[in-house]
């Protein structure tokens, strides 16, 4: 039975180029960056190659990238010090977020008392821009902490219209781009954005290692202590296996997301097309959504909900309910429970992502499993 994989906006599969090259690190290049002898120092230059990699395609200056095990730790370390010292008073936030943000939220609200608001989210599954002004003009020292792709539905923020409102009312602005970044071009330096964080895994990276940007000027605290590593940031010998790995990947995506963002695009569409030829009653959750992330309503009854999934699994299919971190969960996804009714919540919704190694051949075992339930 051939195993189908559309479930992408969890984790990618890790391209082989990558693979190969943390292979040569492993073998080769194992000495400890922190060392002073030759493998020590091989160590530290693939390290800060990888870097200056990842800072080129990012648009910003290598210093300003603090390698970090994934986007959780990145963004749960940028809020706790954005509260400890840069004496944030107020976060500005969503209830569509990840929860590796609104958990990070809940904390720092219940630990040192500081000021939540949620800004309202429209039934596209985006943000209310009218509201997020109105929420900025308090006074008080505020963070915004919006994603730039929700990873459930897709929705896009708008960044640079977004960033500029808050920079305007001297708002810093965290952005969790982990859905977009090596799907989508990024100049950081010509974007109005503090904060910025990412997982190698996905874009067809290892798991294990993301990065934050900081923006030159800010300072933050050591999220670890123990050792000089990133700039005294984050003790711990670095993977360096891990980040030669996740600027491999980072550079094949950019190397390569012309063509691949206008297959994914067109998969995507060719899966729309068959759902709404198929089922009568689809719908589509979200509008103007991320080209590899299709969240949609099945018009199937509500005892079919539980079941769904493990059906599919059973041909080799693997999509998802929502996020790969709550998709066990029977309570429905906190994202759509913003932007649908609540008989529809109670109808089974599939997150189907997509990437350059599906085919329309993928997409027709999908639409047979479906028609199967």
């Amino acid at each position: 039975m051939k195993k189908i994989y559309l479930d992408n906006a969890a984790t990618t599969q890790v391209r082989q180029e990558v693979i190969n090259e943390m292979i040569g690190v492993l073998q080769n290049d194992f000495g400890n960056p922190s060392s002073t002898h030759s493998f020590g120092r091989s160590a530290k230059t693939i390290l800060e190659t990888s870097r200056k990699s990842v800072a080129k395609l990012m648009g910003c200056n290598a210093q300003e990238i603090i390698f970090t095990a994934n986007a959780t730790e990145a963004t749960n370390w940028i809020l706790k010090s954005a509260v400890n010292d840069l004496k944030v008073e107020r976060i500005i936030t969503s209830k569509v977020e990840h929860h590796a943000t609104l958990y990070t939220v809940k904390n720092l609200q219940k630990q040192f008392g500081i000021e939540v608001d949620y800004v309202n989210i429209l039934p596209s599954g985006t943000i209310d821009i009218t509201h997020l002004v109105t929420l900025l003009a308090k006074s008080g020292k505020t963070l915004v902490t919006l994603m730039h792709v929700n990873n459930e539905i897709g929705a896009v923020l708008d960044i640079e219209k977004v960033g500029r409102i808050c920079h305007q009312h001297d708002a810093l602005f965290h952005c969790d781009t982990v859905q977009s970044v090596g799907k989508k071009e990024f100049n950081l330096h010509e974007l109005p954005i503090d904060f910025a964080v990412a997982s190698a895994h996905k874009f067809h990276g290892p798991k294990g290692a993301g990065f934050a940007y900081v923006k030159k000027g800010i300072v933050l605290q050591p999220f670890l202590y123990g050792g000089e590593q990133e700039k005294g940031l984050r003790a711990g010998t670095e993977a360096v296996h891990q980040v030669a790995g996740m600027a491999k990947a980072l550079e094949l995506s950019y190397e390569h997301l012309v063509e691949e963002r206008q297959t994914i695009s067109d998969l995507k569409s060719y899966c729309e097309e068959q759902l709404k030829l198929n089922f009568q009653e689809i719908k589509v959750n979200g509008s103007d959504t991320f080209y590899n992330i299709l969240n949609v309503l099945l018009p199937f009854s509500e005892e079919k909900t539980a079941m769904i999934l493990f059906n599919l699994d059973m041909k080799g299919i693997a999509v998802s309910r929502g996020s790969a971190c709550q998709s066990g969960s029977v309570k429905p996804s906190h994202v759509l429970s913003e932007i649908l009714a609540e008989e529809d919540l109670k109808k089974p919704s599939l997150r189907i992502s997509f990437s350059h190694y599906n085919t329309k051949e993928d997409i027709d075992a999908l639409i047979d499993g479906l028609k199967g339930i």
